[in-house]
């Protein structure tokens, strides 16, 4: 009989305004209990370091550049993320899933960056830290992302979910899982697919006090506007290449200078819900077993106009569906992943594999700070 372990998944997603946390029980291989799911939003200094800094990186020589700050901020961070492990009182046996704060990512040049300091975290909590996820996948050839389609196959077959299907996670990035069985995890695909909510939230954040478009409000009541959108366009496809994985630089918003707020949050939603439309489009008409449900879960759900959007670009019938709507807690997916990917990475087990993220084998991933 399989052990069973209880692990805290912490995340902190592209969006950068706070931790996502996730208590769950499993064994890390075909069940899990969801014990509790609690948000921590970061203060504004953190929030506007996270961002400030996230517009100064560009390339893989700004890390040593900005290295200072760099390191100031993963201090925070981690300190931070002490504070959260020690509100939430976890037992003394409960294993830490620590994802960071992704700053940079490039996997061509084998770079994945998230702030936060395994090591600190440990000494603050005299908790067992799981963390530095990405970094055997890249080494082993692999993008080092999405990381999450190991657990969204585990949520699929516990909750009774008719196979196949694609998961869409619209957070900064978005990303699609397909599962298509329920045994050969060889066979899961995952890949990003363009941008989710990161043009979005960087034009409302320059653009107004707000972090977010809430309820898609701005996009309804903006206007598209048509040259740039069009231009927007033609540019992607010709810088378009096949990439896994994205980081959201490579991702602006600089085609839509001198736009209105509402107009550029209009402009820029259509620009995102194309892409992501005619991604889907392409991803799924090349199956022979036919795909008719599309899960969606992350931030981006909760944009209704973004939503009816992408469903508008489809070339085929598809159901799109959130995950909420099987009583599972869309905003703390990926919290609940790393916890699950946690306990796997204590046990050795594969949390990437090949048509998931590009690696040459299934890999193992995450390294351990023990208590």
């Amino acid at each position: 009989m399989q052990k069973d372990w209880l692990s805290l998944g912490l995340m902190s997603g592209t969006s950068g305004d706070g931790v996502d946390a996730s208590i769950i029980r499993s064994n890390g291989i075909d069940k899990y209990e969801l014990i509790k799911d609690k948000y921590f939003e970061y203060d504004s200094d953190i929030y506007k370091d996270i961002h400030n800094l996230k517009e100064k990186i560009h390339l893989s020589i700004h890390l040593k550049k900005f290295k200072n700050e760099l390191d100031n901020l993963e201090r925070k961070i981690t300190i931070f993320h002490a504070k959260v492990i020690s509100e939430l009182n976890v037992t003394g046996d409960t294993i830490v899933g620590f994802h960071g704060q992704t700053i940079y990512h490039n996997a061509r040049e084998k770079i994945s960056k998230q702030l936060g300091n395994g090591k600190l975290l440990n000494q603050l909590t005299k908790k067992n830290i799981i963390f530095n996820f990405r970094n055997n996948d890249i080494l082993n050839e692999g993008q080092g992302a999405p990381l999450a389609p190991v657990f969204h196959h585990l949520l699929a077959i516990q909750n009774k979910i008719k196979l196949p299907v694609c998961f869409l996670n619209i957070g900064g990035i978005s990303n699609i899982t397909i599962i298509k069985n329920k045994t050969d995890l060889n066979e899961l695909e995952s890949k990003d697919i363009g941008p989710g909510n990161c043009l979005i939230d960087s034009w409302v954040r320059k653009n107004s006090n707000k972090k977010f478009d809430a309820d898609g409000k701005f996009a309804s009541i903006g206007t598209r506007n048509e040259i740039i959108y069009e231009q927007a366009q033609e540019l992607y496809m010709y810088q378009k290449n096949k990439k896994l994985t994205y980081d959201t630089n490579d991702f602006d918003i600089s085609f839509i200078r001198g736009l209105s707020l509402e107009d550029g949050v209009t402009t820029l939603t259509d620009f995102t819900a194309s892409i992501l439309g005619e991604e889907l489009s392409l991803s799924l008409n090349s199956y022979k077993d036919k795909i008719n449900d599309i899960l969606i879960c992350g931030g981006g759900r909760k944009n209704k106009v973004l939503l009816k959007k992408i469903k508008n670009n489809l070339s085929q019938n598809l159901n799109m569906k959130l995950i909420d709507d099987y009583k599972i807690n869309g905003d703390f997916i990926e919290s609940q992943a790393f916890a699950f990917l946690a306990i796997r990475s204590v046990k050795k087990l594969p949390i990437s594999f090949p048509k998931t993220t590009g690696c040459k084998s299934p890999s193992t991933g995450g390294e351990l700070i023990k208590n």
